[in-house]
């Protein structure tokens, strides 16, 4: 049985993973509005991978015997100054998420819920591969530029990215 305090902070986390989902979808329609369909494609699947994320947390509510409860999600931004811009966002953003999963961390270690504990230290990997993706492009935007041929190469390699649903396991 989880208890009420990780059951709430786990509530609030699944909220944040869909904003997230919902504010890379914004990011991608962004760049669909300014003919940028890699940079639009590589954003989709990082809201596809958001959601996946989301759903973890709900799996695991239910499987202590715990009670989800979804609130509003906010309106995220629609606009940004440039590619640059969206990509500093997004890099800033995945480390909000890591301080979030940090805090959870904190949390379950707190309440001595070792199953929690376990359970996010695949989240917290997660985030480290996150924050790496996400100053990746940043730093090819700075070396690239955001105008002419580099740009578009960029947008040529980010249109690669295919999201890959991960299988059915059971969380242990």
């Amino acid at each position: 049985m989880i208890s009420e305090k990780i059951k709430d902070a786990v509530n609030k986390q699944i909220n944040a993973e869909i904003y997230s989902s919902y504010l890379y979808l914004s990011m991608s329609a962004y760049f669909e509005s300014i003919n940028l369909k890699g940079f639009a494609n590589w954003m989709k699947a990082q809201a596809q991978e958001e959601m996946v994320h989301a759903i973890k947390f709900y799996d695991y509510i239910n499987e202590r015997s715990g009670r989800v409860l979804l609130t509003a999600i906010e309106a995220p931004p629609k606009q940004w100054d440039s590619p640059l811009d969206v990509f500093e966002f997004t890099y800033k953003h995945e480390q909000k998420v890591t301080g979030l999963i940090n805090d959870l961390v904190n949390l379950a270690i707190s309440e001595a819920d070792h199953a929690t504990t376990n359970f996010l230290q695949w989240f917290v990997a997660e985030q480290v591969e996150e924050e790496a993706s996400a100053d990746e492009v940043v730093q090819k935007l700075k070396l690239a530029g955001e105008r002419g041929s580099g740009l578009f190469m960029l947008d040529r390699e980010l249109g690669q990215r295919v999201f890959t649903p991960p299988t059915a396991t059971k969380q242990e």
